[in-house]
């Protein structure tokens, strides 16, 4: 069945249903209801995070912000949104040409933007452009309480908590108390708007010792932004202004970054304290134990204050069940091996935080709205592990958001293809909303972001083949594929097209300088290269000679002993162990990718059984064991994939809330999230769960 619309195509019909159980209708609720978060304490990397995939918001076990130093190094308390960047000012006019150094390659020398020592100009110049611009922390909304004695509550003043996240209604419910006195809040975030609804009950409000604050961190320009560092001067950058007697609104202007945060409530607000970083409200209203507030936030002034009905919550909770029930799901409830529980929990809590993190309109950072690593910027290799999955569990219309940006990041893309000398795009590795390119002695040398939108593209034309899909996408295929055939460098000796020097692999242990040929970089050119070709095809057009010169003569997938290698310039990729860490990614030849033209699946059978015997797991990332997962899917190796997914190693870890976590610097790994979403959709769709596991699915689709 074909329709014009991603979103009815998933609502009317179940594709790839050849799997028995397939068909039967499920009821999503209890499966979602039984992995509820359920916290009792004030537990710093279980904080909580509502959002729309455009705007998020963490919070601790108050339900709002209150302890953003406590939860610093933990999971920390941020409010991120997709339009919110700041950039600090510049001394100097810095451009990408400050940062170039030279590789040999393709029979000349060319120009890669690369990372230089701190003090030198070259350093300050790639610096800077890995700094900024960096995603900007709004605000943090928290609980002025205070105790009898009126002086204000620290941590050890919150008891008797208990909060749970509710994924089926899209909300936090949290309950604490403060010198024996209840607190009660919920905490939702709107899915159209980013604004953030609460509702808060208890006595200390008619008592006057409950306020609600809004403060400003100041962005660090670090690496890692955990939200928790304050200004001195942050009054000079703000201002409130009082619109009615339910409505404030704070203009902040951080250097050239203005925006807007709106508060309305159901109360008056006609009292506003000045804080060092913010402002404090009081409630009015004359008693009541109740209080509904929303913060809204915005780059713009929002003119029409909006209502502000406890109906808010309703609406979102609708949202919400659209969302479980539109689209795919697993049932595990009726597996008896203990393993499958914790499967789908991983199953609900991935799908929830992909949700509220990574479903924006561009591909997001690697800890998505919770928080800032690497400046807050997005990695393009990674938009594969972001994106895919939502169109696998029944939402490609965020997978076209996604791909749509790159017609933004497009003139970017063509620079610095002009700028090296190939045809085509080459697409950015590091980058901002604008489509930005950042200096990275890594990045700026990877290959495996390239071939990403004409997979991602080919995957939405396979789950709805329309001509105005082929014709939308083709510009972005056609420039892609220029650059991947001219890459394609031929090597008059060998007679052959080979990928290298002046490359690094996915798995980033080979030097840019010396490496040639790296064996997912080939399958993945030899897939992309042939699907640009068959999107010709279906236009009516010629296929290109260029294109199919570089096919015939591209270098086969390198070998040794019957396995494949890392990479023909390392014949000791098993033996030596600075290479058995990092990414195995020499799997996704055939675990991303179908079996391409020279792939051969007994082959890579034993390269499988190698790295599986031989490999340090536990220098590994996120995305390896899903990655792991579906190659062994594709060899029909379910219980190797299932061990894959639940491999206990620390970077395989997925908290309470959810998350992968990586490291003591990067808590959170959305990349894990989705390629275990990924890999548990292939392990359904194929049938490659255990034999004797009774799981149900449905609304789930294949891979190409």
């Amino acid at each position: 069945m074909q329709t014009g619309s991603f979103t009815l195509l998933f609502l009317t019909v179940v594709l790839f249903g050849s799997h028995p159980l397939a068909a039967q209708s499920i009821d999503r609720q209890p499966i979602v209801d039984r992995h509820r978060v359920v916290l009792n304490s004030l537990d710093t990397m279980s904080a909580l995070t509502v959002g729309n995939g455009r705007f998020a918001v963490t919070v601790d076990a108050t339900g709002l912000q209150t302890f953003p130093e406590h939860y610093q190094h933990g999971i920390p308390l941020g409010t991120l949104s997709e339009w919110g960047w700041h950039s600090f000012p510049a001394d100097s006019a810095y451009t990408i040409d400050q940062t170039l150094r030279y590789t040999r390659s393709h029979g000349r020398q060319v120009p890669y933007a690369v990372q230089w020592p701190s003090g030198t100009p070259q350093g300050a110049a790639a610096d800077y452009l890995r700094q900024n611009p960096h995603r900007l922390h709004l605000g943090q909304l928290g609980w002025d309480l205070r105790k009898r004695d009126g002086s204000p509550i620290t941590v050890s003043d919150i008891t008797d908590i208990r909060q749970e996240l509710d994924m089926w209604n899209g909300a936090i419910v949290s309950s604490f108390a403060v010198e024996g006195t209840q607190v009660e809040v919920r905490t939702a975030a709107e899915q159209t708007t980013d604004a953030l609804v609460v509702s808060v009950t208890s006595p200390l409000i008619a008592a006057g010792r409950l306020s609600l604050t809004i403060n400003y961190p100041y962005p660090t320009g670090a690496w890692l932004d955990e939200a928790a560092d304050y200004a001195a001067n942050e009054q000079d950058r703000l201002a409130a202004r009082r619109v009615s007697n339910d409505w404030w609104e704070v203009i902040r202007r951080v250097d050239t970054t203005t925006y807007y945060t709106d508060l309305t409530s159901d109360r008056p607000l006609t009292r506003i304290d000045s804080l060092p970083h913010g402002y404090r409200w009081r409630p009015g209203g004359g008693g009541g134990d109740d209080w509904f507030f929303r913060v809204a936030f915005a780059p713009s002034r929002i003119d029409t204050a909006p209502a502000v009905p406890p109906k808010s919550f309703e609406e979102i909770a609708g949202a919400y069940h659209a969302f479980w029930n539109d689209h795919g799901i697993i049932d595990f409830g009726a597996v008896t091996d203990p393993r499958a529980l914790e499967l789908e929990r991983r199953m609900v809590l991935s799908r929830y935080l992909t949700h509220v993190n990574t479903s924006g309109s561009m591909p997001p950072q690697e800890t998505g709205l919770t928080y800032n690593s690497w400046y807050g910027k997005p990695h393009l290799e990674m938009a594969w592990w972001h994106g895919v999955h939502f169109a696998l569990w029944g939402e490609p219309e965020v997978l076209a958001r996604h791909l749509d940006w790159y017609f933004t990041a497009l003139p970017g893309a063509r620079a610095i293809a002009e700028r090296q000398g190939f045809a085509g795009v080459r697409w950015q590795k590091m980058t901002d909303p604008d489509g930005g390119e950042t200096a990275s002695s890594i990045g700026s040398y990877l290959l495996w972001q390239q071939p990403h939108p004409i997979y991602f593209a080919e995957l939405l034309y396979r789950l709805n083949p329309h001509d105005s899909l082929l014709r939308k996408y083709a510009p972005l295929i056609e420039a892609t594929a220029e650059f991947m055939a001219d890459f394609a460098y031929y090597d008059s000796t060998r007679q052959e097209r080979v990928l290298g020097p002046g490359i690094i692999a996915a798995q980033e242990r080979f030097g840019a300088d010396t490496t040639v040929n790296t064996t997912f970089e080939l399958a993945y050119w030899r897939w992309g290269l042939e699907t640009a070709q068959q999107w010709r095809e279906r236009l009516g057009q010629e296929r290109q000679p260029d294109w199919d010169r570089v096919l015939t003569q591209l270098a086969p997938l390198p070998e040794r002993n019957g396995i494949y290698l890392a990479a023909e310039t390392s014949p000791d990729s098993y033996t030596n162990a600075r290479y058995l860490t990092d990414h195995p990614s020499v799997l996704a030849a055939y675990g991303l990718l179908p079996a391409t033209e020279g792939l051969d699946t007994a082959t890579m059978r034993r390269t499988l059984d190698t790295i599986w015997r031989v490999w340090h797991w536990e220098d590994t990332w996120g995305w390896d064991f899903p990655m792991t997962a579906l190659t062994a899917t594709r060899l029909g190796q379910a219980e190797r994939a299932v061990a894959a997914l639940l491999m206990d190693v620390p970077k395989n870890v997925y908290l309470k809330n959810g998350h992968n976590y990586q490291r003591d610097n990067l808590r959170l790994y959305l990349p894990g999230n989705g390629g275990f979403l990924t890999a548990l959709s292939q392990m359904a769709v194929l049938d490659g769960f255990p034999a004797g596991w009774a799981v149900r699915w449905e609304g789930l689709e294949g891979m190409p």
